[in-house]
């Protein structure tokens, strides 16, 4: 046989990894691996080895904000930081958004906007909140973070597990099923109590989002978010009156935009 031929079976074909980056077995691994490692640690230990792949940090810049920020800050000022800008914050919100840039000293704040012909398309009026949450959260906040997230291997956030019954028992590492990707999504902050978050907040000397002493201990969009009585839920005043607990960029939503407002509806504000 020709010697080219026998050299061109024996050649291993290349094939394109068509898999996914990271899988539940990894995820089990780096819990397992960083089980006992306090926060700050597991986030140098990530961040600086790789451990993830490319990563960003996910931020509302809402009330609790700050301790994750603060905690990368120390091992990365560079790291993106993703703020979806909605176009129904708080104006507070965004106050303290800038607040905390430049406290902390963050240098790659990006900011993700909703495609602007689907929000003339979806929600020209801009009252798709009052009557389809699901949907405005879908073309506000879903569609722009999945193809923000495209450019990442794995997100941070600031997800605690006491916020609500919806968050119980989260883990610090798991994968994020809003894709095929197999991308990680971690959560530094998931075992952290409301009162180990105040002591971060008095031992750092963090500002505190203004909203907070105003009753708001969980904020989201302005139209979406209500003040919350002193021992209920920190996330009861989000879409509140609603069967709604997450906007869906963490929990899928049935969140397909309707083409049309309900028959006769007159919105009562």
């Amino acid at each position: 046989m020709d010697q080219t031929v026998t050299r061109n079976l024996d050649r291993k074909i290349d094939l394109i990894d068509t898999g996914p980056r990271f899988s539940d077995t990894d995820a089990i691994r780096l819990n397992n691996l960083f089980r006992g490692t306090d926060s700050q640690d597991m986030l140098r230990s990530v961040i600086r080895d790789g451990l993830a792949g490319d990563l960003a940090v996910v931020s509302s810049f809402g009330a609790e904000s700050a301790v994750l920020l603060h905690l990368v800050a120390q091992v990365d000022k560079g790291l993106p930081v993703l703020f979806l800008e909605t176009h129904k914050h708080f104006p507070e919100t965004i106050s303290y958004r800038d607040q905390l840039v430049d406290v902390l000293g963050l240098t790659n704040l990006v900011i993700v906007e909703p495609d602007a012909e689907l929000i003339a398309k979806k929600d020209d009026n801009g009252l798709r909140w009052s009557w389809d949450p699901d949907g405005c959260c879908e073309i506000r906040k879903v569609e722009p973070l999945a193809k923000a997230l495209l450019h990442y291997d794995a997100s941070i956030t600031g997800r605690k597990g006491f916020q609500s019954k919806t968050r119980a028992g989260l883990p610090r590492f798991e994968i994020d099923r809003s894709d095929a990707q197999g991308r990680f999504k971690i959560n530094p902050l998931a075992s952290w109590s409301k009162d180990m978050l105040e002591a971060y907040f008095t031992e750092h000397g963090l500002p505190a989002h203004p909203l907070v002493a105003q009753g708001y201990p969980s904020i989201g969009c302005a139209p979406c978010t209500t003040r919350v009585a002193p021992g209920e839920d920190p996330r009861s005043g989000r879409w509140k009156g609603w069967d709604k607990t997450e906007c869906g960029i963490h929990s899928p939503t049935d969140g397909t935009p309707g083409d049309e407002l309900p028959p006769g509806y007159d919105p009562v504000f």
